[in-house]
């Protein structure tokens, strides 16, 4: 994911803080992305050179100044030719999946438990993204349609989780139905 885009989008929703920003980024499944803090401020830097946000100063008392971000309408064009573009597939690179191809190493009872694991891991995982859930939403909200769209997404990401445990689970019972006997 481009950071600049998803910046773009959140400015578009309301002015924000680099802060705020770096908040809401650290804290969603949707706005994953595989770089450090200092990538949302030089993306912030970038994006003002380029005229697509602007950017409001407040000094603060006790507290260094509070740099606000706003998108311009140039960076809401950007943003619009880019939604306009065509989707990307999503990638799927998965680790478990590349330690599961050699796993036919392990005794059975082996190979179990550490479905086991993944099974208890991918329901905390699941557990979280329910509670998440029931917290207010950082979506907007501006229209009946971006609402109903971001719930949408929501149940998307709880659904990757829920599908996840239940192949897991459902690869256990298999792997004891067919191959119960095998030791080695």
């Amino acid at each position: 994911m481009d950071i600049q885009f998803a910046i773009l989008g959140l400015l578009d929703a309301q002015p924000r803080s680099g802060y705020d920003l770096k908040k809401i980024i650290a804290e969603s499944d949707l706005f994953y992305w595989s770089g450090n803090n200092n990538q949302i401020y030089n993306s912030l830097v970038s994006l003002h050179n380029a005229g697509l946000v602007s950017v409001e100063t407040f000094q603060q008392e006790s507290l260094p100044p509070r740099k606000v971000y706003s998108i311009t309408p140039a960076g809401q064009s950007e943003l619009r030719q880019w939604l306009l573009t065509d989707p990307e597939p999503p990638e799927i690179r998965d680790p478990f999946l590349i330690q599961l191809a050699w796993a036919d190493q392990l005794h059975g009872d082996e190979l179990d438990a550490i479905l086991a694991r993944y099974a208890v891991e991918i329901t905390i995982l699941l557990k979280m993204r329910q509670a998440k859930q029931q917290r207010p939403a950082i979506s907007p909200q501006r229209s009946p349609r971006e609402k109903f769209l971001w719930k949408r997404i929501e149940e998307n990401l709880a659904g990757i989780y829920q599908r996840e445990l239940e192949w897991v689970n459902a690869l256990r019972q298999d792997l004891r139905e067919q191959y119960h006997n095998r030791t080695e």
